[in-house]
């Protein structure tokens, strides 16, 4: 099975993929997002990892527009603990530290480590696990990457502090994505959802009371503007229920009053959803 990830082995993308799949995968590695749909509409894969929020940085809104664009379909979700550690070459301390390199969403993950240690400089790069390689193929002492545990065992690095990520409920989830919705008769009990409401005053709140009449959680809602009609919105849902009958009838009701309603997913819930 050929599988896009963002980033390269040893990346958090790398783990779930291993997660869902297993390990007897073919990984195409990608430094960007922007780059894999197209992999997926190719067929030079068949399934994409897609990191869509975490619960210290938020939402990733230019993976939904991603999703939303090239009419991708959301297969599946792994929600991923997110264990940074601060990595660099063998017989160094922290002392021994002038600058630490890693993603910036990492980065801003361990800030609270990071700030007792002013005299280090921040490097933004594209990739956790690239940054852990290339400390590894130049040799490059003094230098530090905050990465995956799996990385610093693939790249053959020296942990030389544990678990820096200031909160320890620091929880990423992902998206398994593929070309097409699941066979029919496949059971799924999430679906995720675009809409856009029409430009009249109270019509959102028309589309949640529906939400609720159905009795289906809405366990997330999020807008994206529109960029060729300032001022309306796009909003992004997933909604959890108990039969997918209800979410059957909840489609139907909101298609009379919304101006355009889509089905990125149907999924099955992650087990091991926090």
């Amino acid at each position: 099975m050929k599988v896009a990830i963002q980033g390269i082995k040893g990346s958090y993308h790398h783990i779930v993929a291993n997660q869902y799949f297993g390990r007897e995968i073919t990984l195409n590695e990608c430094l960007t997002f922007d780059e894999m749909p197209q992999l997926l509409k190719n067929n030079e894969v068949e399934y994409l990892i897609m990191a869509i929020e975490n619960t210290i940085a938020g939402a990733i809104l230019a993976n939904y527009k991603l999703i939303d664009e090239y009419d991708l379909k959301i297969v599946g979700e792994v929600y991923l603990p997110i264990q940074h550690q601060l990595m660099a070459l063998e017989n160094q301390t922290i002392n021994d530290i002038t600058e630490v390199w890693s993603h910036p969403m990492a980065i801003n993950q361990c800030r609270t480590f990071l700030r007792k240690y002013p005299h280090i400089k921040l490097i933004e790069e594209t990739d956790t696990a690239e940054v852990a390689r290339i400390i590894q193929t130049k040799k490059l002492k003094g230098i530090a990457g905050i990465a995956s545990k799996k990385a610093a065992e693939i790249y053959k690095l020296e942990i030389i502090a544990k678990d820096i990520q200031t909160n320890a409920e620091n929880y990423t989830r992902f998206f398994i994505i593929n070309k097409k919705q699941a066979e029919k008769g496949t059971k799924y009990n999430k679906v995720s959802l675009k809409f856009i409401t029409k430009h009249e005053q109270g019509s959102l709140v028309e589309v949640l009371q529906i939400l609720v009449n159905h009795k289906l959680n809405l366990s997330k809602i999020q807008s994206l503007p529109i960029i060729e009609d300032p001022w309306q919105y796009s909003f992004f849902v997933d909604v959890i229920f108990k039969e997918e009958k209800q979410f059957d009838n909840v489609l139907e009701e909101m298609k009379k009053i919304v101006t355009e309603v889509k089905v990125l997913g149907k999924y099955k819930k992650s087990k091991n959803r926090r």
